[in-house]
């Protein structure tokens, strides 16, 4: 089982920026897919972005409609993270980031926001958008 730890969040101004990274302990991310989730209080568990690794290609990215534009997945691959970078952060985005891992490929990709998809995920890091 991977074990995932998040980091990066805190408190921005809206139309700030911040940089989420997802680190493994134990464990190559590059085997899994990678999703980033958020949750505000009294909702539902959101799907935001995610990378599916793909074998001697370049990764593939998905985004929620309400941050494509904005937000970028990546994978550092020397440091066994992936990151979510935001930008132009609006207050609709105040939750707790979680990612996640998935063994989730490239052609089933329709299912990256299904938090049912998942497998382990984070304790979360609290991003706070307000001014």
């Amino acid at each position: 089982q991977v074990q995932l730890v998040e980091s990066g969040g805190g408190l921005v101004q809206p139309g700030g920026s911040l940089r989420l990274s997802c680190s493994a302990s134990g464990f190559n991310l590059d085997a899994y897919a990678i999703g980033w989730f958020r949750q505000a209080p009294g909702k539902e568990r959101e799907g935001v972005s995610c990378s599916i690794n793909r074998s001697g290609r370049d990764d593939s990215a998905y985004y929620a409609d309400s941050v494509k534009g904005r937000f970028t997945i990546s994978r550092d691959k020397a440091k066994n993270t992936v990151i979510l970078e935001m930008n132009n952060l609006k207050p609709e985005a105040t939750a707790v980031y979680y990612c996640a891992d998935s063994w989730l490929r490239v052609g089933a990709e329709d299912r990256w926001s299904r938090p049912l998809e998942y497998d382990s995920w984070g304790q979360g890091t609290q991003v706070t958008v307000s001014s």
